[in-house]
């Protein structure tokens, strides 16, 4: 999940979020409001951003089960090809050990 300057996509949208909440508090302690005005729009940034923070944490889990599902698939496919491969083996070798014993006998 790391782009090429290094930064990962969590450190990028928590930048984001703190800009967000940062610039969003300047705004609204140098907006020329009242008190319940400015209380208002503090509750609904914070509302804003919650929701914000609550989708991209649902996005994220999505991404991860589906990145563990297919390496579990991946997983089970190497597994099944290396059983194959260790059957093939020993069915060659008992092979050779029965044509060494047919000649010696």
């Amino acid at each position: 999940m790391e782009d090429d300057r290094g930064f990962s996509t969590k450190s990028v949208f928590l930048s984001f979020l703190l800009g967000g909440i940062l610039g969003a508090g300047m705004a609204l302690i140098l907006a020329p409001q009242s008190g319940r005005e400015t209380r208002g729009k503090i509750k609904e940034t914070a509302d804003d951003v919650k929701e914000k923070a609550q989708v991209y944490v649902q996005e994220a889990k999505g991404k991860i089960v589906s990145t563990l599902d297919k390496a579990k698939e991946t997983l089970e496919e190497k597994k099944s090809a290396l059983t194959k491969a260790l059957e093939a083996g020993k069915e060659a070798y008992e092979k050779e050990v029965s044509k060494e014993k047919e000649q010696e006998g």
